[in-house]
């Protein structure tokens, strides 16, 4: 109760910031032309302001969107300020509430944050140190690299479906295939004007060698000879837009070479997230939980922060949006959901790390089967994977907060009173 409360709209020039007391009064007003650097005086201003009506201290608050709040905590923290920060939904929400319009300005906006502060509807941010604050930076630079590598898979069989839709029937999954990457990105390198006559003439000798040659890229040292041979073989089909080739072709061939070069930075990316982990003691840790491999609990690890920050495996679950959502009322029942909220990254690299470890690991998939097949309230294939993933997270929060090594014994229920109480001081992972 000793502290103002300093409400500041971030903008990319112009700031706007409101200092009220507890019960919402204004006690100043203030707009400035600074950038989120510079906002220093604006703090010293509002201490002096807050002083001089009678308060200690100030608590800054804002809505954590963008980058620019972390320029401000770093202000905050240098002067010795708390600060909170409010989210954006909750300021639109009271926006609204204030006239049932949708008025918006700056000065309104920071009124709003202070009040919202006040009412305690506010949240201290994630503080992380360089070496956490890394691996998030490394996670979304990799999260990107895979929708840039999907996008040029997927591309590239448009392309080769419209013109050369033989080359596809060459192998089951093909753009899962190194031995048809490598062939394709052959043919596409020879082949001139649309024609692959240029290879054909090569023969299946020497063409298999140039695949041979082409394959470390793709990250494998030996061809599918069936593959390769059913490229070779599809080099004669004039089955659709043949007039289209050259073009198509064309553009297919700079596809090839745009995802060969994400494919090795993504590699690049994964290495240097797998050494985060060695310098965080976390890669012995996370590789004792059977079918999760170190990329992959990198990959969730850099959505969630240090997990330390959540009090319990649930509330990381929460944070992830893969906690159910109940939907009662009197007599009703309906149907349990996914609540959807949280941070919809951190559930994308959980979603992708249980599709290996369901198959590898036992304890997953004896979860996984016995949601699919129960009597009772039995679950699709999908909202049992979504409960697998939530899993997971319990897991790696467990291990990771705990330092103890993933138990098999523990992670299926299988554990006697005594390994419970263990459990319970924080001595082995659940």
């Amino acid at each position: 109760m000793s502290n103002a409360v300093l409400g500041i709209d971030l903008a990319d020039r112009k700031q706007a910031a409101a200092l009220t007391d507890h019960d919402s009064r204004v006690l100043a007003r203030r707009r400035v032309v600074y950038r989120a650097w510079q906002l220093g005086p604006l703090l010293d201003w509002a201490l002096e302001q807050a002083r001089a009506a009678g308060f200690s201290s100030i608590t800054v608050a804002c809505e954590a969107t963008g980058h620019r709040w972390q320029v401000l905590e770093k202000l905050s923290a240098e002067r010795g300020l708390n600060m909170v920060c409010v989210q954006g939904l909750l300021v639109w929400r009271a926006r609204e509430g204030e006239d049932l319009t949708w008025d918006k300005s700056d000065p309104k906006d920071a009124m709003l944050i202070a009040r919202l502060t006040t009412q305690l509807r506010c949240y201290e941010p994630e503080t992380s140190d360089h070496t956490w604050s890394r691996l998030r930076q490394l996670g979304a630079h990799r999260t990107r690299l895979l929708t840039e590598s999907t996008a040029c898979g997927q591309q590239l069989r448009d392309l080769l479906e419209c013109v050369w839709p033989a080359v596809l029937e060459a192998a089951t999954r093909p753009l899962e295939s190194a031995s048809w990457c490598a062939s394709i990105a052959v043919v596409l390198r020879r082949a001139r004007d649309g024609d692959l006559a240029p290879v054909r003439r090569m023969g299946l000798a020497r063409f298999t060698a140039a695949v041979c040659r082409e394959l470390p890229s793709w990250g494998v040292t030996r061809a599918c000879g069936r593959i390769v041979g059913a490229v070779f073989a599809a080099l004669g089909d004039t089955v659709g837009l043949v007039g289209h080739r050259h073009g198509a072709l064309e553009r297919a061939g700079f596809v090839v070479e745009d995802w060969r070069r994400v494919r090795a930075t993504r590699e690049d990316v994964e290495s240097r997230m797998v050494a985060v982990l060695d310098q965080l003691d976390l890669t012995e840790l996370v590789a004792t939980i059977p079918g999760l491999s170190a990329v992959g609990a990198a990959a969730v690890l850099a959505e969630t922060g240090d997990p330390a920050r959540f009090t319990s495996p649930r509330a990381l679950v929460k944070h992830a949006g893969l906690c159910p959502r109940e939907d009662s009322s009197g007599e009703h029942r309906g149907h349990s959901r996914l609540s959807g909220r949280g941070r919809r990254e951190l559930r994308s690299a959980a979603w992708r790390a249980v599709w290996g470890a369901q198959h590898a690991n036992p304890v997953l998939a004896a979860r996984y089967e016995h949601l699919t097949t129960r009597e009772h309230n039995r679950l699709a294939g999908q909202q049992a994977r979504a409960a697998c993933a939530a899993t997971l997270l319990r897991w790696l929060h467990a291990i990771v907060v705990r330092r103890t090594p993933w138990s098999a014994e523990i992670a299926a229920g299988r554990r006697p009173a005594m390994a419970r109480d263990v459990v319970r001081r924080g001595g082995a992972a659940a």
